[in-house]
């Protein structure tokens, strides 16, 4: 099976799905802090309370002390972490000169100076990259590697960017593909290929490994 089949098979399943949900750049950054180690809705709780108190820009969170902001972000766990995440996350946006600047810059660079950012690691920055600069990378999270192994797609232990830059060779610099698979596999994984998968209604059991297939 080729990524594009995949992409196909799930999009005759689940729709166009079109993830992230976000009204702005900023927001998608601050999620893909919080959506670390837990689940989505966990990170909607942590948004609508900074969105509660007008928070939820650079200016709006630079207000906040570490324990205020700590604290509005409980939600989303590990919030004393996280908040020191976005900290850290704010203070790269002001030495770089604003949202604007980092969408003016190459993707590849845009990258890489996320990925100096403490706390940010390659899912983080990939997410950012992807759904807030709107730029062709492809997120790899646990649902891909999941999926990826049971489809024969990549060997489990690939490297994140082995993973990615495979997809991304299939599919080009399709970046509404690559968000949509994302997305896809995402849903997919939640619904149906989960540590115990449901098998009996996978729409690409017919090229799965997994011996309930």
């Amino acid at each position: 099976m080729r990524i594009p089949d995949l992409l196909d098979a799930l999009r005759a399943e689940y729709g166009d799905l079109q993830w992230w949900p976000a009204d702005t750049a900023f927001e998608v950054m601050v999620g893909a802090v919080l959506t670390q180690n837990t689940s989505w809705s966990n990170v909607e709780k942590a948004l609508a309370n900074l969105r509660a108190i007008d928070a939820l820009s650079p200016e709006g969170l630079m207000r906040l002390d570490p324990e205020a902001l700590a604290e509005h972000i409980r939600p989303s766990g590990y919030f004393n972490v996280k908040a020191d995440r976005l900290r850290h996350l704010l203070a790269f946006l002001d030495q770089a000169g604003g949202i604007e600047r980092l969408a003016a810059m190459e993707t590849d660079a845009l990258r890489r100076a996320l990925l100096d950012v403490k706390g940010v690691g390659p899912e983080t920055a990939d997410d950012i990259v992807l759904y807030a600069f709107d730029r062709p990378v492809f997120v790899v999270d646990a649902y891909t590697r999941r999926l990826f192994e049971r489809l024969d797609l990549a060997h489990a232990r690939a490297s994140y960017d082995a993973l990615r830059q495979h997809v991304e060779a299939e599919l080009g610099p399709d970046v509404a593909a690559l968000n949509d698979l994302h997305a896809l596999i995402v849903e997919h994984g939640k619904e149906r290929c989960r540590p115990r998968p449901r098998c009996d209604t996978c729409p690409v059991r017919g090229y799965c490994t997994h011996p309930d297939a």
